[in-house]
């Protein structure tokens, strides 16, 4: 069985340290893990920029951007 960064973190409860993986967020409670953090289940917008640094605002405003994104590929 393939072991993911995400799987033997899991397993062992330690933060991750490759900040080069895709997953990779600095966000220590959370093991470093954006995959880790989204077990967690539904977040607001407020506590999904707190995990990136950024503004609920900025969080808002990407949200819209993607969903106008898969809104244009399911007309086509």
């Amino acid at each position: 069985m393939n072991k993911t960064c995400y799987n033997a973190h899991k397993e062992l409860g330690s933060s991750c340290k490759k900040s080069s993986c895709k997953y990779w967020m600095d966000c220590k409670n959370k093991n470093n893990c954006i995959l880790v953090a989204a077990k967690d289940g539904n977040r607001t917008l407020q506590e999904i920029g707190d995990l990136f640094g950024l503004t609920r605002m900025r969080i808002c405003q990407i949200e819209k951007a993607a969903l106008n994104k898969l809104k244009q590929l399911y007309e086509q």
